[in-house]
């Protein structure tokens, strides 16, 4: 595989162009198609020696749309093609505020959850963070967006793999993406979810980079936390609040907390309870998920009755919290769940897949 472009600053790219022999407009011409979506060969402007060495070093199409999927309450899910065959997916959801694009930052995922089917087929490999990036120009061109009025106005790293596992390509990501003259997404619209990194939570706080943390919890206590997420085994919840608590100070934003309620498990009113009781005074809000049932992981969402009974106790213990929209259940909108089943259907050789 090729180098991926995308990867670049602004900076970057014109010390590349200098490189190469070309003036500083040229820089201009590439970093602003680049922002727009565009194929390198679709660039205009740039002439055909310059086109060429650019084609024999990097990738003209890093990340491509193979597949849309739209739901009935208007999401649209996508299977995104890497230059090295490799799949990855994203959803872009429209809320009254915007347009917010869920992406990935990893083919697959070594945290192995037992609600999320990104991990079903383990860890393949990071993706750049130019390939992360080229998710939301993609999405952005294609719901006709520019550079200077954005389609998508909201971003949430909360699709396949965990971000703060690939700390570097991440973090460059997040830089690139919110940096002045490109596609510019303030920080503030950023969302960046980790099932609990604790050393890397610290890391993030000192990058300059203010996004809004969001930490997978989904149980109020380690032991029942293992069983579902094995994470919890190097780090405790304890050492996540006082993570959580230096990001706060560093930051001054606020954390989430999400909180997938499975049947038997977490969504009781003993649950509840003890949430409140680890929680409670902490500049933080707790975001309820009614869990997108994964086939292979055996395990039940609670109705929306109790989902909302849960909450009511949250709220009246004094917590901060909603019950998440429920979006795309009908086309897996849940993490993994488009690429695991795309997978399947071609080990099967049905070779079916979902148009338009």
């Amino acid at each position: 595989m090729k180098e991926i472009l995308q990867d670049a600053s602004r900076e970057e790219l014109d010390a590349l162009c200098a490189e190469m022999g070309e003036k500083k407009f040229r820089a201009d011409q590439l970093y602003r198609g680049l922002m727009q979506g565009k194929k390198i060969s679709e660039i205009p402007g740039l002439s055909k020696e310059f086109r060429a060495r650019l084609a024999e070093r990097f990738e003209d199409e890093p990340v491509r749309i193979r597949e849309v999927f739209r739901s009935s309450d208007g999401t649209e899910k996508y299977l995104f093609e890497l230059a090295d065959g490799n799949l990855v997916e994203g959803v872009l959801m429209s809320y009254k505020y915007g347009k917010t694009q869920c992406v990935s930052t990893q083919v697959g995922c070594r945290m192995n959850c037992a609600f999320c089917a990104s991990g079903l087929n383990g860890l393949v490999r990071n993706l750049t963070a130019g390939e992360i990036l080229s998710q939301i120009l993609v999405v952005n061109a294609r719901a006709g967006g520019g550079v200077e009025k954005r389609a998508v106005t909201n971003v949430v790293l909360m699709g396949s793999g965990e971000p703060l596992d690939n700390y570097d390509n991440t973090v460059r990501f997040l830089k690139n993406v919110t940096a002045a003259g490109g596609i510019c997404i303030s920080a503030r619209n950023i969302s960046l979810s980790t099932c609990g990194l604790v050393p890397k939570m610290y890391d993030l706080a000192e990058e300059g980079v203010p996004v809004n943390l969001t930490v997978s919890l989904h149980s109020p206590t380690d032991e029942e936390r293992e069983r579902i997420m094995p994470v919890a085994k190097a780090y405790k919840i304890a050492d996540i609040l006082k993570a959580c608590d230096h990001y706060f100070k560093k930051t001054g934003r606020r954390y989430i907390f999400e909180y997938s309620l499975i049947a038997g498990e977490n969504a009781d009113a003993a649950h509840a309870e003890r949430l409140i009781s680890i929680l409670k005074g902490r500049p933080c809000h707790v975001n309820l998920i009614r869990l997108n049932e994964v086939k292979e992981k055996n395990l039940r969402g609670i109705s929306e009755k109790d989902a909302y009974r849960f909450l009511g106790l949250l709220e009246k213990g004094g917590l901060s919290a909603t019950l998440r929209r429920q979006i795309g259940a009908d086309i897996g909108g849940a993490c993994g769940q488009l690429r695991a089943g795309y997978i399947e259907k071609n080990a099967e050789g049905t070779g079916e897949t979902c148009p338009e």
